[in-house]
């Protein structure tokens, strides 16, 4: 955790600065609610093991 931030956090808070995705168009194209990318990313709530897995993988293809 850097600054507070979980890892995960930042990588989807730097990707959505390198491509102004909103988070509804990001949690689309990962097949995430809304709620749940909000989750992950405000540190609400840990990723699953398969969650992680599928936003690393899907940020280091795009």
């Amino acid at each position: 955790m850097t600054n507070g931030i979980s890892k995960i956090s930042q990588e989807i808070i730097d990707y959505q600065k390198a491509t102004a995705w909103p988070d509804t168009q990001l949690a689309f194209n990962l097949h995430l609610s809304v709620e749940r990318l909000h989750d992950i990313k405000s540190m609400e709530k840990q990723p699953t093991n398969e969650e992680t897995e599928l936003i690393e993988n899907f940020i280091n293809k795009n």
